[in-house]
């Protein structure tokens, strides 16, 4: 296969490597040409562009086999979002017009659920998100899923929950350098998948997944604020974090939400089986490569 990954970073750039060493002919597109070596060196031929400039997408040689859409926005604003997401999708899509793929993948984000109750969701559940940059997300998603519908086009979402992996891990991080805070009673549910699961995911998915669908790229254990850090304390044998009140004023500005990602979809009608089901699991190689050893 040929196969394009559109923003080849911490995602990208593991499953450009998988699938290179499946044999695949993996183009990696960057806005820099800084990674060059590193896309080498794992098997990827760089290319260099940008989504949310058209012209730069017609140097690529036509056609793929698949496609995946992995860019990020950088942690920009609402306008970031819509440039990188929204514009550069409708870019990918213009551009693909005359030559589709056979797949093309959408890596969205779980934050497109807007719900602050607590409650069990899955891909039939509302999408009415409160921040703007979700609020993009959305509709990202409704516009490649329009154009699946009316013009054939074999576009599938993922939703993918929070990412942590080899050097990344916002709340660990947070824990170790001894910042973090329980937030009032601790309840806010977190929702996790390690990269690597990211990675096999897309890769399943590519083989599996109906055009057209969306799924949750969740772990199998979504967790509240304090059973995480809680999780975290004992196993590395340290005091809980101090608790601060709940901010419930700043919530609807930052678009926090509360909620259980379901993964049944997944599971049951691609049949994917995660390397890491639980952040327990997953964490492990993280902490043993911080220096803290696994306990007996």
């Amino acid at each position: 296969m040929r196969v394009l990954i559109a923003g080849c970073g911490y995602v990208g750039r593991q499953l450009g490597a998988a699938l290179a060493a499946h044999g695949h002919h993996v183009v990696g597109l960057r806005r820099s040409p800084a990674a060059a070596e590193a896309l080498r060196a794992a098997g990827i031929e760089p290319a260099f562009g940008d989504v949310a400039d058209r012209p730069s997408l017609d140097a690529l040689p036509l056609p793929f086999d698949w496609v995946v859409n992995c860019v990020a926005s950088g942690g920009g604003g609402p306008e970031d979002y819509r440039r990188t997401y929204l514009k550069g999708t409708r870019h990918l899509l213009d551009w693909l017009g005359a030559s589709p793929p056979a797949k093309f993948i959408y890596t969205s984000s779980t934050g497109v659920y807007g719900q602050t109750d607590g409650a069990d969701v899955d891909e039939t559940s509302p999408t009415e998100p409160v921040s703007a940059t979700a609020q993009t997300l959305v509709t990202t998603e409704r516009v490649l899923l329009k154009t699946a519908r009316e013009r054939d086009f074999p576009a599938i979402v993922l939703r993918l929950a929070g990412i942590y992996g080899p050097g990344r891990g916002y709340w660990l991080r947070q824990f170790i350098a001894g910042e973090a805070r329980i937030e009032g009673e601790g309840r806010r549910i977190l929702n996790l998948v390690h990269r690597d699961d990211v990675v096999s995911a897309i890769l399943t998915v590519f083989e599996r997944g109906q055009a057209g669908e969306v799924y949750n790229v969740v772990d199998d254990a979504p967790v509240t604020q304090r059973g995480f850090f809680t999780w975290l304390a004992t196993r590395l044998n340290r005091p809980l974090p101090p608790v601060v009140p709940e901010d419930r004023a700043a919530k609807p500005k930052r678009g926090l939400t509360n909620k259980r990602v379901s993964n049944r979809k997944l599971k049951v009608e691609v049949g994917y089986q995660f390397r890491y089901p639980t952040f327990r699991e997953g964490f492990e190689p993280e902490l043993e490569a911080l220096g803290f050893a696994r306990q007996a």
